[in-house]
Order: C-alpha cells, then structure tokens, then sequence
C-alpha cells in the first residue's frame, strides 16, 4: 500500500526558514478581524523539501501515459501531442493576450482562427464553421440546438432524433438535453446500420424526423457503407444529417462527410488533430454546416475583410454562444501548428490509423471473441 505525504510527515523535519527580513512583526489581531482568524492548526504535513519532492516524484511514476508507451484507447483520442505545439501554445506572444484586448492588438491570433476554420472546412467538405465549442459532445449540442432553430424558422415541429444504437452515448444525451425524442435504429449483422429497418422508421415517422446522427466508421470500427443511400433517405424526407467526427482519424485525406451528404459536423480536435485530452480537457468541438444553416452558428465567428480579421457577432439566426469568450483557443492553436506541419500529407493520418487499429485487432483475436471479420478502422 502507498504511502500517503500524512503518514511520513514528522514534526520537525520541515526546517524552512526567511530569517531576518528586516520588516517589523507585526500582530495577525491587529491587521486581520479577529472572527476571520484560523483557530485551528491547518494540518500541513512536516516533511523537508527533498522528501516532499520524492514522494510526488514516485508516485508520478506509477501514471501511466502516452509517454510511457502505446496508449491503445480506440477512437477516443489521437494520443500523438507533439511537443513542438506545447511550445508554441505556451508563448508569451499568445499566453499573455487578455480576452477583453481590442481586435486591432490580436490580429495575429484572429488570423490563427481564422485560417484554421478555412483548413476545417476543406477538410468536412462544409461552408462555414464556429470554433466557439469546447468538447465533441459541446459540439453535439451545439449542432442540435442550430437544426431545432433551423426548423422552428421554417415553422416545422420536428422533435425526433435517429441514432444508430451503436452511436456514442453522447448523442443520445445531445439530443435529450436539446428537448428532442430519440428513436434507436439498430444494427444489421454486419454491424451496419439496416436500412431497412431506417426506411420503416423514416415511413413511420416521416415528417416528425428533425436529423440522423451518425459515426462514420461507427463506433464499432465499421465504415457505413450504405451512407449516401440513408443520405438520400433522410433528405427526401426534408431532414438533416449530423456528423459526429469523433472518428475521423479513420477517413481524414480520404474522404469527407460533406461528401457523404452531411449538413452539419463537429470536430474533435484533441482527437484527430493532435491536442491533448487527458484527465478530460481541455478540449475543442468546432462546428461546421452548410451554408444554409451558416446563420444558425454559435457566436462569435472569425470574419475577415480586406486584410482585417475581427469577431463577427451579426448572425442573424445564432443561437449565441457556447462558452464565455472565443472558444479553447490554445488547443485550436495546437491543432493550427500541426495541421501546418502535415500539410499535404493528410492521408498518412488515416492510413496510419487504420493499419494500427487492424494490427490490434490481429493481436487481440486469439484472446477475444471479434464478432465482424470486417477491416476494424480505429
């Protein structure tokens, strides 16, 4: 059993001291109100320094992390973090910028934004994007807000949400903390959704259906390979198709969702593009849509005119903002530098991805019962 700092504390053994200063002593009484006095002592161990540092020391060495050695945790994050963006996040040039700074002394930090949105972009396939989210399921949440807006403009009452049953279990609660229905679809044998089963729910429920959510590749590692056709389905049926881009690793470079006929997408940056997510943040879910649904973005978005970047608050449809201020902006800026560095070399993402989920699968396969002989993408 560890030891605790209390149980190797010893009184006497912290033999810190200041000295003389030269400043008189004064009284506690006579510079504090005596019913905000301490009564009691505050407990602090008694240790010198060297055993306090060696204790916090060993038992930092008992973690296990990324820089220990493979960190094989599915989809749920990229676990490659360069040293190079910590670096560049931590400079004064950015770390001492105040929120409340006019547009005209952080023009370089809008530029950041600014061309990040325009990668994102490209890479989803998508019109116009909102880096206001903090997390995947944030992003969800975003995304479900905007396509409840989008209807009630239209004057719809769309209240149900499709979701595969081998969704996240972030969408469900996306969707029910929204104040939408979910309707479970479930799976074929081969781990797919079943269309089948979709077009019955589609018929049923038809004009009631606000948005499909869906992984692709599923959480189950699967690539939909039905995707246009339930595409086409939930389009002619007048609803929106949701991308949740917790696994994009799998297709970066290779595909896109706005291909696959998706309207709105969010991003996890602190999964696909390289920004760490341990102990559960900070994170960032930028959103992207169509550009029907452009005005419907949390706010502010990063506007450009002529050479100028500024923070555009003037959507008209907005459903306001998602968090104080513009967003996690070190972990966009870490996502910045390493999309940077890979430049044209996106698919080598996927590839890698891809080639590494299937070699641990093969491993695994003599000890576990893999119930889809089908390619496992994460």
């Amino acid at each position: 059993m560890t030891e605790t700092i209390f149980s190797k504390s010893k009184k006497g053994r912290n033999r810190y001291g200041a000295g003389d200063t030269g400043v008189p002593d004064k009284k506690l009484t006579g510079l504090i109100p005596k019913g905000l006095l301490r009564t009691k002592t505050i407990g602090l161990p008694d240790l010198s320094e060297s055993e306090a540092v060696r204790h916090f020391t060993s038992l930092a060495k008992k973690n296990y992390g990324v820089d220990d050695g493979i960190y094989p945790l599915g989809s749920c994050t990229m676990k490659y973090n360069p040293k190079i963006n910590e670096k560049i996040a931590g400079d004064p040039s950015f770390t001492g910028i105040h929120p409340y700074q006019g547009e005209t002394d952080i023009q370089g930090s809008l530029k950041v934004m600014y061309e990040l949105g325009e990668m994102l972009k490209k890479i989803a396939g998508l019109d116009a994007v909102s880096l206001q989210p903090s997390a995947g399921a944030h992003g969800e949440f975003a995304g479900l807000l905007m396509a409840k807006k989008y209807f009630d403009r239209k004057g719809e009452d769309r209240r149900l949400v499709v979701i595969p049953d081998s969704a996240h279990g972030t969408n469900f609660a996306s969707a029910s903390m929204a104040g939408f229905d979910v309707i479970e679809v479930k799976s074929g044998r081969d781990g797919i959704i079943d269309t089948g089963f979709l077009k019955e729910i589609v018929e049923k429920h038809s004009s009631n259906i606000a948005l499909i959510m869906i992984t692709n590749p599923n959480t189950l590692g699967i690539f939909e390979k039905e995707i246009l056709i339930i595409s086409n389905l939930m389009h002619r049926n007048g609803s929106l198709q949701y991308y949740d881009g917790a696994n994009l690793n799998a297709i970066i470079g290779m595909t896109r969702p706005g291909d696959m006929g998706f309207d709105i997408v969010h991003l996890n940056l602190h999964k696909t593009f390289s920004t760490p997510h341990g102990g559960g943040g900070p994170g960032a879910g930028p959103v992207l849509v169509r550009d029907y649904l452009k005005d419907y973005l949390p706010v502010p978005v990063i506007g450009k005119k002529g050479k100028r970047y500024y923070l555009d608050y003037g959507l008209e449809d907005s459903i306001g903002r998602m968090k104080s201020f513009y967003g996690n902006f070190s972990v966009c800026l870490k996502a910045y530098c390493y999309l940077l560095s890979i430049g044209d070399r996106l698919k080598d993402i996927s590839i890698d991805a891809n080639l590494n989920a299937s070699y641990l699968k093969k491993k695994l396969d003599r000890l576990f019962n893999i119930p889809y002989d089908r390619n496992t993408m994460h």
